[in-house]
């Protein structure tokens, strides 16, 4: 088991596809756990949710404040002032969760891997560096430097979503993750609210029908 201990919602039948959703700075493994029944899944649906749980480190921004991390954010420029060799440990602890999926036996088409800031980060760099394609990567209110290490897996689907009004990710961020990633030739499907740095309900319902269409179809 991964040492990140994940919270895990199991579907009501045996589990054919698989999303791994990845909090944000300062929350954990239940943040997003209660999103499940507001995507407007079909009761039948066979998606197991695994949300883990970030280490616990310190955080450089924060004065230094032990909180749940995927990396250290050291500065406010955080496109450039960036913990490559932070984002790479967790990269290798996500390549678990994804390959305990695999072994209990849901390919790697029919998992996602989903992030909220931070974790969208990590959801990138991680599944656009996995040695398998996955079934499509999630990325919301969140920024993406270091684009030019990604020469792989084209073709998987990407939603990138933004609130307007993002305090915390500048809007101007995640548009140039959003433009870098389409200039290296990734197809992204962009979606813009007048929101600030959280989920609003139009968001999650776009969620829910992204997801169907990536892991419901010509499964049931």
């Amino acid at each position: 088991m991964s040492e990140l201990l994940p919270v895990i919602v199991e579907p009501s039948q045996p589990a054919k596809a698989a999303v791994i959703w990845l909090h944000g700075l300062g929350a954990d493994g239940h943040d997003f756990e209660e999103i499940v029944p507001s995507l407007g899944l079909p009761d039948n649906h066979a998606i197991r949710f695994v949300f883990p749980h970030a280490p616990i480190q310190a955080v450089t921004i924060n004065g230094g404040m032990h909180m749940r991390s995927w990396f250290d954010i050291r500065s406010l420029d955080m496109q450039n002032d960036v913990d490559s060799a932070g984002i790479r440990v967790s990269c290798h602890q996500v390549y678990k969760l994804i390959s305990e999926q695999e072994a209990a036996g849901i390919e790697p088409k029919n998992i996602i891997l989903a992030g909220f800031s931070q974790g969208g980060l990590i959801a990138l760099h991680a599944g656009l560096s996995y040695d398998h394609s996955l079934g499509g990567i999630m990325a919301l209110s969140t920024w993406c430097p270091l684009v030019e290490q990604f020469h792989l897996h084209r073709e998987i689907p990407i939603l990138m979503i933004h609130g307007r009004q993002d305090p915390v990710v500048p809007f101007e961020l995640g548009a140039k993750a959003q433009e870098d990633l389409s200039a290296k030739g990734y197809q992204i499907d962009w979606q813009v609210y007048d929101m600030q740095h959280q989920v609003c309900l139009q968001e999650i319902e776009y969620i829910g029908d992204w997801l169907r269409q990536r892991l419901l179809q010509g499964n049931d």
